[in-house]
């Protein structure tokens, strides 16, 4: 039973100062094609990663509420980090430059690709963000890098020449540096609320939502909408780089801080976050075959494009729990689509490569 009505959450989202920078409701459709490939169980997409804002994606919908705090906060200068192929920096730089404030991204290394203008790095550079690049762990996604003492100096370069700088944890995703409540993960509860309307809308009793899980809040908000509205909805994130134990315990501290900022009375237990680990493989950004593969058979099915290191992933997953039986034949499955799509044309080489053989 619901806790809440849609109305009754959208009235404690609306709580929370908003700029809008995306084209809302983005598209909820089905994948006929794919859903008949598989005989069951019918799979949807929600098209995140046609938001519009430097060729879309999940984090436009977090800017959308971390810009007002920032402009509220009197920043000239948004410091934000994550890999040299950020879909999450390149969002964050576009959105601020929009608003008039000065994107600063340190962008860590944590792959084999060249640090050349190509894929989100180009766009960042379109885009006149002050870049700083440092070498980081291969296969290990930004938030498990220490990145807080490099991110306390260039606040300090900041503050010395004069500038507000506004601090912004990776992903929008960690309550932290400026940012003071999860405004990345009450997107996401706004997001699921989006979602449901369409899917009634259209007839769809939705029975599992699908999603790459990264930094965190995207999950969190949709654990919470799904928490309060419609508790038989499981939300399967599809972990891209850190092992379920230690981020299992970052996606329920987000999902526990979103209720409390949203005011909202509910206990979220760790079993109710789902996250599997095992698609991993490699480690992030690291291209395999099934990636590869995922990415073709979505493309020449529906003529949608995935990005190897987030959706193409889920797919990967989505695809094997499918034919492991996961899923009943009649299952709605929601897989959302959070973009990323600049990072194909880096990994081209490995894109080509796998698909030859």
């Amino acid at each position: 039973m619901a806790m809440f009505t849609i109305s009754e959450l959208k009235e404690r989202i609306s709580q929370f100062p908003k700029k809008r920078l995306i084209n809302s409701p983005t598209p909820f459709q089905k994948l006929e094609n794919l859903s008949r490939s598989f005989e069951g169980p019918v799979i949807y997409m929600k098209r995140d990663d046609l938001t519009g804002l430097a060729f879309g994606g999940n984090k436009s919908r977090k800017l959308e509420f971390i810009i007002p705090d920032a402009l509220n906060k009197k920043a000239d200068v948004i410091l934000t980090w994550a890999s040299v192929q950020s879909n999450w920096c390149l969002q964050t730089a576009a959105a601020a430059q929009k608003f008039g404030i000065k994107p600063m991204l340190l962008l860590f290394k944590t792959d084999e690709l060249p640090d050349e203008h190509d894929g989100n790095l180009l766009l960042d550079f379109i885009l006149d963000a002050d870049i700083r690049i440092k070498e980081g762990e291969k296969g290990k996604v930004v938030k498990e890098v220490n990145a807080y003492e490099a991110i306390e100096e260039l606040a300090s370069e900041v503050k010395e020449r004069g500038d507000n700088p506004y601090v912004v944890p990776i992903g929008g995703s960690m309550i932290g540096g400026s940012m003071e409540s999860p405004l990345g993960a009450i997107s996401y509860v706004a997001a699921f609320v989006e979602m449901l309307e369409q899917a009634k809308s259209q007839q769809v009793d939705v029975d599992y939502i699908v999603l790459a899980s990264g930094s965190g809040s995207t999950q969190a908000g949709l654990i919470v909408g799904a928490k309060v509205l419609k508790d038989n909805i499981k939300v399967l994130g599809i972990s891209v780089s850190a092992e379920k134990e230690s981020y299992g315990k970052d996606v329920l501290t987000i999902a526990q801080d979103t209720a409390k900022a949203l005011q909202i009375d509910i206990e979220i237990s760790e079993e109710e976050v789902i996250i599997l680990d095992e698609y991993i493989k490699e480690g992030y950004g690291i291209m395999n075959k099934e990636v590869s593969e995922a990415i073709r058979s979505v493309a020449i099915k529906e003529g949608i494009m995935l990005d190897p290191c987030y959706t193409g992933k889920a797919a990967v997953a989505l695809f094997d729990l499918i034919r492991k039986g996961y899923f009943k034949k009649e299952d709605k499955v929601v897989f959302f689509h959070t973009g990323g799509t600049p990072v194909l044309f880096p990994y081209k080489k490995s894109l080509v490569n796998f698909l030859k053989r």
